[in-house]
């Protein structure tokens, strides 16, 4: 029966024309080369070398059989290769959730990481999705790994906190408020706030409504969005503020003014979420390459 160790035998004859070299090629003795080589052709039905005591040549026949043989032998090398990177988690598909404000600082250094340390990885990323959808999004499978803003619960899910994000106040450039360092968080008691939806779709809402609570008020809500970039560009038009972690400031709208929100100097974690059970090496391989960016970028 023809196996993969005759075809190597027959390329090694056929790049070399000389079974002597062939064998030490091989690591083998040249009687039995010479022997297998016999096999194959008896076989196949054909002579595939004409030998002499000083030369050894492919037929037609012979030089036609190499052409397919190589490049048989050459799609079992990639598909080793290949099979060795997938089981080390260098190559696959991953699809990525974020959230809005990670969707602008720190998802773009991600994804620029992950395609010099791991060029060979498929990457697909979904931006301002909000902790619920992106929950959903992995528990169904469409999305690989999601980050978020905890609170996050369920037992299909395992949560890794990954970096703490200060709270800015965004407002529209002119506003009287703008003139200090930073706003105090009774300074916002009469404004009108432009948040990211309510009813338990949004971390962000539950968090300024936590914040506004422990100060006494409850805030004015004025516009309720489900993208960052729309609410800071409805903070940019006038029609309200926005408490938003830092990084949201990275989105660049012109006509917005980020300061830090006080007393306490606040602060949001951005965690990454994955499925339940033992991660995937493609999984361990990203995380690593997460964890440093998230350091690196505070």
């Amino acid at each position: 029966m023809m196996e993969l160790r005759h075809l190597r035998y027959f390329r090694a004859v056929a790049e070399e024309l000389h079974f002597g070299r062939a064998a030490e090629r091989l690591h083998i003795a040249q009687p039995p080369l010479s022997q297998q080589i016999r096999h194959l052709e008896e076989e196949l039905g054909v002579t595939l070398f004409v030998r002499s005591t000083r030369r050894v040549e492919l037929t037609p026949a012979g030089q036609a059989y190499l052409e397919r043989v190589e490049a048989i032998l050459d799609a079992v090398d990639v598909a080793g290769l290949q099979a060795q990177r997938v089981a080390e988690g260098r190559q696959g598909t991953l699809a990525i959730g974020c959230v809005g404000s990670a969707t602008y600082s720190l998802l773009p250094r991600l994804v620029r990481a992950l395609r010099q340390d791991l060029p060979e990885l498929d990457v697909s990323v979904r931006g301002e999705m909000l902790a619920p959808a992106q929950l959903s999004a992995l528990i169904s499978g469409q999305i690989d790994l999601a980050l978020l803003r905890p609170p996050v619960g369920g037992a299909e899910v395992v949560v890794e906190t990954i970096r703490r994000d200060r709270l800015f106040v965004a407002l529209p450039e002119g506003d009287q408020r703008c003139a200090g360092e930073s706003v105090d968080i009774d300074e916002l008691r009469d404004a009108e706030f432009v948040t990211h939806a309510g009813q338990g779709r949004s971390v962000m809402n539950g968090i300024l409504a936590s914040i506004c609570a422990a100060a006494g008020f409850v805030p004015q809500i004025r516009h309720e969005v489900a993208e960052t970039s729309t609410l800071v560009t409805l903070v940019a038009a006038g029609l309200g503020v926005a408490i938003v972690p830092e990084p949201t400031a990275a989105l660049g709208v012109a006509g917005v003014r980020y300061l830090p929100l006080i007393p306490g100097a606040p602060t949001v974690e951005l965690a990454v979420a994955r499925p339940a059970g033992v991660p995937s090496p493609m999984i361990e391989q990203v995380l690593t390459v997460l964890r440093r960016v998230a350091a690196d970028d505070h």
